[in-house]
């Protein structure tokens, strides 16, 4: 994606028209529907007749014309069409084919499906824990290294270019704008990238290598760790400006639990000087590897079992497996709130549950108290509707310990465990109703 198209990278292109359909068929894939518009081009769901497998068509929106988006728009086809066969790691989507239909070119890739991209877990409420954004990014780090040692140089790492599949691994996608040691089709006029995570050498211009990734890589880091981007700036001028010549605000003071050598790691990666930073994605994935390995520690076996044993005798989990309870805890963060402590206000959005594992809450509606939610209760039912407000204020009738769930890290439950979570939170509620009116 070039400059001027990354600014927004997810902000779909105003149509002069009214939208087409999706083509029956493009080449010999079979069109399901569409999957996503932007500014590059539109994604289909489709189907390949002859392998029996579900792919992902990016059809280019316009690589015919002499301007520089049609010229940049056939040189990122051509770099992603260079690809094919060139990378196979596990966490890199593999290119399969490439091919013109009408005067559009479209490239094919693998789909997978449920995945969502890394930017679902970067806002303040549905971060990831600290130790599985380590392994994310350990892996990430890996796959940016066997790139890397192919001559491939992604240009693009940002959050919306990796993917969590729903069993928890990671691809690395959208290879139009890399860098390729044995290829010039890939050189776009002007300079190419997402400003929030390029480098400082990528704005500046100059020549990249393989730190310029990593350095993308410790932006994503900062993000999902904290929930806010290294630079931050209204106007893209002010921006770049920051990436060249300002120091990110530190990791520990927007978000005081993640350990110091973790802070160090993604320090290191943001470096402005690139002799600074890691030589090479094995090197950030070995420095990974060991505060991993410390964070495994001092989150013991011992604690993870007692927490489990205490869920097992609440009333919500009755039904649940041992192996559904386990899931439900990689979803979910155990929180304390003191006395008076308001855990839901009216107006908050968000797609957060709450299971009271000890102590219980008070529910207010305009300064009235409407009821309480004892221990094995549960509540936050505003988040099964989209952008529902949340119209009464939920605050810690004493200590209170709570289990919060987050429905984008459900999500990556398996479907056994989301109906079943679904299905004892709405009859609590359904319950809750029924008593309320008797």
């Amino acid at each position: 994606m070039t400059l001027t198209n990354a600014i927004a990278p997810t902000k779909t292109t105003p149509m002069l028209s009214a939208p087409q359909l999706a083509p029956e068929r493009i080449g010999k894939y079979y069109v399901v529907h569409e999957v996503g518009r932007g500014s590059t081009g539109t994604v289909y769901l489709s189907h390949d007749p002859f392998y029996g497998r579900d792919v992902a068509i990016k059809m280019y929106h316009a690589t015919v014309g002499d301007d520089a988006e049609s010229r940049n728009a056939r040189r990122m086809f051509m770099g992603e069409a260079h690809m094919i066969g060139k990378l196979h790691h596990p966490n890199i989507v593999p290119i399969y084919d490439a091919g013109e239909e009408e005067g559009r070119r479209y490239v094919v890739t693998e789909h997978i499906h449920g995945a969502r991209t890394f930017a679902a877990y970067c806002r303040p409420t549905s971060l990831l824990p600290i130790d599985q954004i380590v392994s994310l990014i350990y892996k990430c780090a890996k796959a940016l290294h066997y790139a890397h040692s192919r001559g491939v140089v992604h240009r693009d790492i940002k959050p919306s270019n990796i993917l969590l599949t729903q069993d928890g691994d990671v691809r690395i996608v959208d290879f139009g704008i890399a860098l390729v040691s044995d290829s010039d089709v890939s050189r776009l006029e002007g300079v190419a990238g997402s400003p929030a995570y390029m480098s400082p050498e990528q704005v500046q211009g100059h020549e990249l290598d393989a730190r310029s990734d990593l350095y993308s890589l410790g932006a994503v880091m900062y993000e999902m760790l904290c929930g806010q981007r290294p630079f931050r700036a209204g106007a893209l001028g002010k921006l770049l400006r920051q990436v060249v010549h300002s120091e990110p605000e530190p990791l520990r003071e927007v978000r005081p639990e993640i350990p110091e050598e973790l802070e160090a790691i993604v320090v290191r990666a943001l470096m402005k000087d690139p002799e600074q930073r890691f030589r090479n994605g094995a090197e950030f994935a070995a420095e990974l590897t060991r505060v991993h390995q410390k964070l495994r520690v001092a989150h013991s076996e011992m604690d993870t079992e007692e927490r489990f044993a205490v869920l097992r005798r609440l009333r919500f989990f009755h039904d649940f497996s041992h192996a559904e309870i386990r899931e439900v805890m990689r979803a979910c963060a155990w929180i304390e709130c003191p006395e008076g402590e308001s855990v839901l206000r009216p107006g908050d959005t968000d797609d957060r549950f709450y299971v009271v594992v000890s102590g219980k809450v008070r529910v207010s509606r305009k300064g009235e108290i409407v009821g309480r939610i004892e221990t094995g209760g549960c509540f936050g039912e505003a988040a099964y509707a989209e952008g529902a407000r949340r119209d009464t204020l939920i605050e810690a009738e004493g200590p209170v310990t709570l289990l919060r769930v987050t429905a984008t890290l459900l999500e990556q439950a398996s479907i056994a465990c989301q109906l079943r979570f679904n299905k004892v939170f709405l009859r609590e509620l359904i319950e809750r109703l029924q008593r309320g009116r008797k």
